[in-house]
């Protein structure tokens, strides 16, 4: 008999657990769905992208300065593996306006841009089968950006996506990169910012100039000056940042430039550096 009270206790133990494990993962699932369609209408993510090499990590100075100042109230990260599969970690909550989307490629080191503008739409996408967003802005830090310029390239005629309305450029390499294609104070810009000599991701991007990809898009460039005389962040000059106006400025919304001088005005620095936070903070939500 006491066999037998035991078995029962030991049964009713394990459906216990589980009943406890369904009942976490039902939960767990349904906090997306918390959000509506209407919710999700009003609700305008901003996805950061990181540069060359690094991951979500490059992000964190920034998001949380955003989390601190105010417009924003939560981070998740949307990790993406090598086949383009996204996971999100974490959940919007649906009073949250402005939440921060922290992005990570597993091939953190692959500089086939357009497949990295693949990968931003599969984020997007993500995004968008969740949480039915219509609106989203960007942050690029380096090769971030190059992610960014091809997915728009890719995918400004596909208007069932949700539309971008702010995209921050930082230490943007758009027409080449120090000791790679480019050399201090070596390139030189036109009047209306056409590099004299282009390499051909540049010329690739041209596109976007011929077409109106960027209209209705309000763009902030961000680039470094070490004050060093190379007029450049170190890795990339302050020349191939700039370039980036002949390519939006005819059709955006809005377009402008803010030069970072100094030590922190370095390539990996900027992403750390308290001019940069408040300059996207108040760009990005209008934060004064």
């Amino acid at each position: 008999m006491k066999k037998m009270i035991k078995m029962m206790k030991n049964i009713s133990i394990f459906l216990l657990f589980v009943a406890s494990i369904i009942t976490f993962a039902a939960c767990s699932n349904s906090n997306v769905s918390k959000v509506s369609k209407k919710q999700g209408a009003t609700i305008v993510p901003t996805l950061f992208f990181h540069g060359y090499g690094s991951s979500t990590n490059a992000e964190d100075q920034m998001a949380h300065a955003a989390v601190k100042a105010g417009p924003a109230k939560t981070i998740i990260k949307a990790l993406v593996n090598n086949k383009g599969d996204v996971t999100l970690k974490g959940v919007f909550p649906s009073y949250d306006k402005h939440p921060i989307v922290e992005v990570g490629f597993e091939n953190n080191r692959n500089s086939n841009y357009a497949e990295d503008g693949k990968w931003a739409r599969n984020v997007v996408i993500k995004l968008q089968e969740a949480y039915h967003i219509k609106k989203f802005n960007v942050v690029g830090h380096s090769m971030g950006n190059m992610a960014i310029m091809f997915y728009v390239l890719d995918n400004y005629r596909d208007k069932k996506l949700p539309q971008l309305q702010k995209q921050v450029d930082i230490a943007g390499h758009f027409n080449g990169i120090l000791g790679v294609d480019d050399e201090p104070n070596e390139m030189k810009l036109k009047a209306n910012g056409l590099p004299i000599e282009t390499n051909p991701t540049y010329e690739k991007l041209t596109a976007l100039r011929q077409s109106d990809a960027y209209n209705g898009i309000a763009v902030l460039n961000i680039y470094g000056d070490k004050d060093d005389g190379s007029h450049s962040d170190g890795r990339v000059s302050n020349a191939s940042s700039k370039s980036l106006r002949y390519l939006v400025s005819n059709h955006a919304k809005s377009y402008r430039e803010e030069k970072i001088v100094g030590q922190d005005a370095q390539h990996s620095r900027l992403h750390e550096n308290p001019q940069v936070d408040k300059l996207l903070i108040n760009f990005l939500w209008d934060k004064k």
